[in-house]
């Protein structure tokens, strides 16, 4: 009976035998998960075509209830004290490249860059739990999951729009950084356009390189976006700055884009003065716009006001000015401990 019906799904795949689209013979999640009986016969009638043993495998396994367990990657979520930071985040690019890279069109996990922090771990924890493969958004919320608490490592995302044969691609990337050297980690077909080891001097510096590395595959950068140092509280219901600063690669040369960068740095240090210095830095709840109302003004403002895509505006300076008398309560409201 099994044999008949497969004969006749595999005469109705056979006539209807042709590429969906994007080379894809056909979409699993089509019908959304859990995946639907239709589904489940058209991938096992595929199996059937494309693997040597066909037919006799598929029965082999289908329907076998004591199949071996298939191995779950281990997340590094405990790191031996005398381990560095650079090694600590190889171990987990390391892990997140054992999930492997997401290359179908299937989205298993739903991330809304407007969640809050709080959100975007919960996330991370069923990742983890599923150890699904992952895309490059996917592996920046993981990512900052990991590498909360680290003391002293800031974590921002760097975004890139490239342009291939007239088609906008976008990738994202964990910017990391941690005594005065920058990183990334993150996930990617191209290995070297996601991890990135902590060598390089400047933000810079860490930007171009990953320009030229586009260039390689005839991609022309248009766009680099860099967002401002994430919070290393879990539990907080802070909204990541995706885009503090927008550069654009094809407009400015390189020399005002590395001013640009470097500007952008300076501002990151000063505001992870008030998230990392210490190692209570996961019990700081001061949000984005609070720190900046903290910056002095002079340091910045000659910058800001020239860039009108920048974070912080120029009315965000003038309210600043006119609450000046509230910014002494912040110090008795900066920080608040969760029990």
């Amino acid at each position: 009976m099994s044999k008949m019906i497969r004969s006749k799904s595999l005469s109705r795949r056979e006539k209807n035998d042709v590429e969906e689209e994007n080379g894809v013979l056909f979409w699993v999640n089509k019908s959304g998960f859990p995946i639907d009986a239709p589904t489940w016969e058209r991938m096992w009638d595929h199996v059937t075509k494309v693997h040597p043993d066909g037919y006799n495998m598929v029965k082999k396994i289908q329907n076998k209830q004591d199949l071996p367990q298939i191995p779950v990657p281990q997340p590094p979520l405990s790191f031996n004290p005398a381990m560095s930071i650079q090694e600590r985040l190889k171990k987990i690019q390391d892990y997140m490249n054992e999930l492997q890279y997401n290359h179908t069109g299937t989205q298993f996990f739903e991330i809304r860059k407007n969640r809050p922090i709080t959100g975007l771990m919960e996330t991370a924890k069923e990742m983890i739990r599923e150890a699904l493969p992952i895309k490059c958004l996917e592996a920046v919320v993981m990512g900052i999951f990991l590498t909360n608490g680290m003391v002293g490592v800031e974590r921002f995302t760097i975004s890139f729009k490239t342009l291939f044969k007239d088609h906008l691609h976008r990738h994202i990337v964990l910017g990391v950084s941690h005594g005065g050297f920058y990183g990334a980690i993150g996930m990617s077909r191209r290995d070297d356009l996601m991890y990135k080891p902590l060598e390089f001097k400047s933000l810079a510096d860490l930007v171009l390189d990953f320009a030229k590395c586009y260039r390689k595959y005839y991609h022309s950068v248009k766009k680099v976006k860099v967002g401002l140092p994430i919070i290393h509280d879990p539990h907080s219901y802070e909204v990541i700055n995706w885009k503090a600063l927008m550069v654009s690669l094809n407009r400015n040369n390189e020399k005002e884009c590395i001013h640009e960068l470097d500007n952008h740095a300076r501002k990151m240090k000063t505001l992870s003065k008030s998230w990392t210095a210490s190692p209570y830095c996961t019990l700081k709840t001061v949000s984005t716009a609070e720190a900046l109302r903290v910056l002095p003004i002079d340091s910045f403002s000659h910058t800001m006001t020239r860039r009108s895509n920048s974070v912080v505006t120029q009315s965000l300076l003038n309210s600043r000015r006119k609450s000046r008398s509230t910014l002494a309560l912040l110090a008795d409201t900066e920080y608040q401990i969760r029990i």
